[in-house]
């Protein structure tokens, strides 16, 4: 089937099987692997994506549901070479170890700061990383960052 959609600001067109997850797209059909597959089921939100600006678990989706619809990745956050201040944050407060689940949280993050939900408090900060699991850092360092970029 014909997918055709806009990958990071950029139109992108190519044949893909039905069956195929938007993850496996993605990664190995655009070769865009900061998308990470955790647990292949939803739960862990290394594959969040923004889908038509909302956060979508690419696991669970087909590419051809993509199709004539505005997807971002990780790698679109940064613009002309330059981090996105959430980047920049987590940078700073240390909000990452192994990296594995960071592209999905910050996925989940952006879309949040762009519908205008971002938290306040370091509850609202907590409540909003529950969708997505780290191993590594303990969330504190993501908090931070969050706190800092709050309005």
């Amino acid at each position: 089937m014909k997918c055709r959609c806009t990958v990071n600001g950029e139109q992108v067109e190519a044949d893909v099987p039905p069956r195929l997850l938007l993850s496996d797209f993605i990664r190995h059909e655009l070769k865009l692997t900061g998308t990470h597959v955790g647990c292949e089921i939803g739960v862990c939100g290394a594959c969040t994506v923004m889908l038509d600006g909302a956060p979508v678990r690419s696991c669970l989706m087909f590419a051809v549901q993509a199709d004539s619809r505005e997807l971002r990745t990780v790698e679109g956050l940064a613009q002309q070479g330059r981090l996105a201040p959430l980047q920049l944050a987590f940078s700073r407060h240390h909000a990452l170890q192994c990296g594995f689940c960071t592209p999905g949280i910050l996925m989940t993050l952006q879309a949040a700061r762009e519908r205008g939900a971002w938290p306040r408090s370091e509850e609202e900060a907590r409540e909003l990383l529950g969708d997505n699991l780290c191993r590594c850092t303990g969330y504190q360092g993501m908090v931070d960052a969050i706190l800092e970029l709050a309005p």
